[in-house]
């Protein structure tokens, strides 16, 4: 049987979103926990790492990295 990855890694898909005055650039996706890993700016400034449910981001990001 084959195993199941711990991580997706999506930083060179460059996949970004915003939500109110904040752009999230995904760096990893967990399918095991329905996590991403995201880099946040505000304003083009970058203000660190942060985790998201995958259930918070806007359903085009969902289609785009369609979890299985």
């Amino acid at each position: 049987m084959a195993k199941k990855k711990k991580s997706v890694e999506l930083s060179d898909k460059n996949i970004s979103f915003n939500i109110k005055d904040l752009t999230y650039k995904v760096i990893r996706y967990y399918p095991t926990s329905m996590t991403l890993d995201v880099m946040v700016f505000e304003k083009e400034v970058k203000q660190g790492m942060q985790t998201l449910a995958f259930a918070h981001i806007p359903k085009e990001i969902k289609k785009i990295i369609k979890p299985n």
